[in-house]
C-alpha cells in the first residue's frame, strides 16, 4: 500500500525546477567574476603597461627586492640594471615589480648621492635646544 502511493507521487512535470537549481551556480560564477577575475585582469593590464614604459634612467625594484637604475634597454624582454657604481646586471623585464622613480632618458645622467639622502632641517643652535626630559618636566625655557 505505501509503495504504490510513493510511485504515484512522481517528479513534477515542469522544467522550471531546472532553472531554479541552476540559478545558484550562475550567481556564484557572477560573484567570482566581479570579485576575483576582473580585478586580477586589471592588475595584469597595469603591470604590462608599467613594463612597457620602462626606460633608461628609471629606478626599479625587482622581484627579489633589489633596487637598481636602468642603464640600458637591451631588448623587449631584457634590461641592464646598475645596482651599485660599476655593478651592472642583466635582468628579465618581467621580474620588475615596481618603478620607484621615473628618470629622464638622457645619456650619461646619473643620480647624485644628494638625491638619495633625505632633506633634514639644519640643527638648532645649542642655546635653543631643549632636552626631552626638560620639555616633559618643565625644565628651563
Amino acid at each position: 500500500m505505501f509503495i504504490s502511493q510513493a510511485w504515484a507521487q512522481g517528479t513534477g512535470g515542469g522544467g522550471g525546477d531546472f532553472l531554479v537549481q541552476l540559478f545558484p551556480l550562475i550567481l556564484i560564477f557572477v560573484v567570482f567574476y566581479f570579485l576575483l577575475i576582473r580585478p586580477q585582469q586589471a592588475k595584469m593590464k597595469a603591470q604590462r603597461e608599467m613594463l612597457a614604459g620602462v626606460k633608461r634612467g628609471d629606478r626599479v625594484v625587482t622581484g627579489g627586492g633589489i633596487i637598481g637604475l636602468v642603464t640600458k634597454v637591451i631588448s623587449d624582454n631584457e634590461l641592464q640594471v646598475e645596482l651599485a657604481e660599476g655593478v651592472r646586471v642583466r635582468i628579465v623585464k618581467q621580474t620588475i615589480t615596481d618603478i620607484v622613480t621615473r628618470g629622464e632618458s638622457v645619456r650619461g645622467a646619473k643620480d647624485s648621492e644628494d638625491d638619495e639622502k633625505p632633506m633634514l632641517p639644519p640643527p638648532a643652535p645649542a642655546a635653543e635646544r631643549k632636552s626631552l626630559l626638560g620639555s616633559l618636566f618643565g625644565g628651563k625655557k
